[in-house]
């Protein structure tokens, strides 16, 4: 049998393997828990992109500070007399940056670390080292540290969402494309010669998606967490630009005067997290499915 002969069953099961990842993935949004996940995403990112169509957000009205919750207020009025509802879905906008620009990048950064962690032992070790120096900074004493060199505000949470995810990311791409080091069409394709990087980046990493994607969910709801911790300690996004974070803080300080200023926060951080926990649900199912 030619090389040639051999090589295209090999690259038509890569093919196949990547087309049905994909359909795993469309079968994950058409379960029950990805069918909620999904709306409740479309109905949350749809409103913080629309908002500014309706209101600016930063509209002070003295008189009407602290109101009660009304149909014109849903969630009252804060300390400036703005409307929280409105204020609540600006930080929505806010996190979802974070969250849409954070989680990718310390995916891509981390799994690219997990790739250069498996081509030789030293690597591997001088990974693990970052990894464990990472891991070793509670997330509160990191974001102290990326805030003293960069100062609060959104570049400093990125920075820390980035930094903080890389661990998970990088060690569970490692073990996932570890995993398939002896499987058969890897072993295959070894035998034609094919270079170790070509069937790192062909096949392996293709096939050590599920996991990554996965955890690219789980990731975000990690991401929601820390972001609201580093902003109840004033280490986040600073005013007057809202964030879920600091408008729970701000509520819980005039919690006895507007006990409806926390309800907005609490609530959409809530529906976002379970969202993506809903979704990272559905795709363990949908990659799992014997």
């Amino acid at each position: 049998m030619t090389a040639t002969a051999v090589a295209a069953p090999v690259t038509r099961a890569a093919g196949t393997r990547a087309r049905e990842g994909w359909w795993r993935y469309l079968d994950a949004v058409r379960r029950p828990r990805g069918v909620v996940a999904v709306s409740l995403l479309v109905l949350l990112v749809g409103a913080a992109l629309l908002v500014p169509l309706f209101s600016s957000g930063y509209d002070q009205q003295s008189a009407d500070t602290f109101l009660s919750p009304s149909w014109q207020h849903p969630f009252g009025t804060d300390e400036l007399g703005r409307d929280v509802f409105v204020r609540t879905l600006y930080g929505l906008r806010s996190d979802l940056v974070l969250l849409f620009v954070g989680v990718p990048l310390s995916g891509i950064l981390g799994t690219l670390l997990g790739v250069v962690g498996t081509l030789s032992r030293p690597l591997g070790l001088a990974v693990q080292r970052v990894f464990d120096i990472i891991v070793g900074f509670p997330s509160l004493i990191l974001g102290i540290v990326i805030v003293l060199i960069m100062g609060p505000g959104i570049a400093s949470l990125t920075v820390t969402i980035v930094l903080f995810g890389l661990p998970g990311f990088g060690r569970l791409a490692r073990a996932a494309m570890l995993s398939q080091e002896q499987r058969e069409y890897v072993l295959a394709a070894r035998v034609l010669g094919i270079s170790r990087w070509k069937v790192l980046v062909r096949h392996i990493l293709p096939n050590s998606l599920d996991a990554i994607i996965v955890h690219t969910a789980i990731a975000m709801v990690i991401a929601i967490f820390l972001e609201t911790g580093l902003s109840i300690v004033g280490l986040g996004i600073q005013p007057p630009q809202p964030s879920l974070g600091m408008l729970l803080n701000t509520g819980v300080r005039f919690l006895s005067l507007a006990p409806s200023y926390v309800l907005g926060p609490t609530v959409v951080l809530i529906l976002l997290a379970l969202s993506f926990s809903l979704l990272s649900d559905a795709l363990n199912e949908a990659v799992t499915r014997k």
